[in-house]
């Protein structure tokens, strides 16, 4: 018989899993650091949107407080850089270790699978233009797709969106790989150039053992987890893991469980610890690990959420850019915030707590929003009293 988990413990072996129970650095984060996060999560996902902070500057900043930006800008541009930027879960910095592991996605994509279909359709019709585009990196890289932008080749005049559409197509290739970023504008150059010699040397394993392997890191990263949380984790395809799965039960790498509540079997990855309380403190970015998969953050944490910013002004429940804000094991808030940088403000638009919110979630919300207030380098936080939980927040705020 499986063994039965209850919701609470499977929650405390789930933010343990992505690094919520480990202490917080006593000093400025390092490297050292940032390696225990991404041992955690496995993943940063990449997002453009700045209304607070890009997305993928936050899973740091949730699990080890307040840190130079440098530090993840730095390790994705030196050549002793810690990470590559790759299609996982979406667009992701990765471990640079993980390399390897997704040479097969983009040997796929070379043959026009494991891309965007438009692209592939595209990439089809337009390989003399790839050639070029490619032979163009192999020249002058590091460059921008802005940098092709009017630039005359065999067929002609080039927009801005053929040459992107190249860029991307060999991009997801793995022909070329990001270098560097200016803004959030990538600067792409060939993969010799850019990785570690050291990775680059790296065996390059079959497509079943790359599989078995990536689901190894999401089931770490997950600590308890269903076959789709699994398998959703590096974006893989049902036929390329069911079996894999299957192997790492019989191996005794995943244990069957069953989860109270859940309506599918789960698996608890054998070394996953259960904390017997989680004391985390964290507003989480919309495209943090542990709420990135909606139905699975629903499950744990039956806290229902989604990105509001492509709904009308007028139809949003909650607000343009909100925050899931964790409070020991539970998320108890959310918070509709805005980073003003020219005027040096950190902008509250509302906030509401969720069902059976502790009393003191305003007075834990606004000592966060200080220190993420003092993170970013802004001057003072002013709070508009929208929501249920905005009055308390802004009687704090004023106090």
């Amino acid at each position: 018989m499986k063994e039965k988990i209850s919701l609470a413990m499977a929650r405390r072996i789930a933010l343990g899993s992505q690094g919520f129970n480990d202490p917080r650095p006593g000093g400025v984060p390092d490297r050292r650091h940032l390696a225990r996060v991404l041992s955690r999560t496995g993943l940063l996902q990449i997002d453009s949107v700045s209304a607070v902070v890009r997305a993928h500057y936050m899973p740091l900043y949730s699990r080890l407080g307040p840190y130079p930006l440098s530090l993840l800008d730095n390790a994705a541009v030196t050549r002793k850089r810690a990470v590559f930027e790759y299609w996982a879960h979406e667009a992701s910095f990765l471990p640079v270790e993980t390399y390897p592991l997704l040479r097969w996605r983009m040997q796929r994509a070379e043959q026009g699978d494991e891309m965007y279909l438009g692209l592939a359709k595209w990439g089809r019709e337009r390989k003399e233009m790839i050639d070029e585009i490619y032979r163009e990196v192999a020249d002058r890289g590091p460059i921008a797709a802005s940098d092709i932008e009017g630039h005359k080749g065999n067929g002609g005049w080039w927009g801005w969106s053929e040459a992107k559409h190249a860029f991307e197509w060999l991009f997801w290739a793995g022909r070329i790989t990001t270098a560097y970023r200016r803004g959030f504008e990538r600067y792409y150059d060939l993969p010799e150039r850019v990785l570690p010699q050291a990775v680059l040397d790296l065996p390059v394993p079959s497509v079943e053992d790359a599989h078995r392997e990536l689901l190894r890191i999401s089931a770490r990263a997950h600590g308890i987890a269903t076959y789709g949380d699994l398998r959703d984790y590096f974006r893989l395809a049902p036929g390329d893991t069911k079996d894999r799965i299957e192997e790492l039960v019989e191996a005794g790498e995943l244990l069957p469980v069953k989860v109270e509540g859940w309506d599918k079997p789960a698996y608890l990855h054998k070394d996953a610890r259960i904390p017997r309380r989680i004391e985390a403190r964290a507003l989480l970015a919309p495209f943090d690990p542990v709420v990135f998969e909606r139905t699975r953050t629903e499950k744990l944490f039956n806290f229902r959420y989604r990105i509001e910013i492509y709904t009308p002004a007028e139809k949003r429940q909650y607000g343009y850019y909100v925050l899931p804000f964790l409070l020991g094991d539970r998320i108890v808030a959310r918070v509709d915030l805005r980073a003003d940088r020219p005027a040096g403000i950190l902008r509250v638009y509302a906030a509401y707590g969720e069902a059976g919110a502790p009393a003191e979630t305003a007075a834990q919300l606004f000592d966060e929003l200080k220190q993420m207030q003092g993170w970013l380098d802004l001057e003072a936080i002013e709070v508009t009293p929208a929501g249920d939980l905005g009055p308390a927040l802004a009687d704090i705020a004023v106090s």
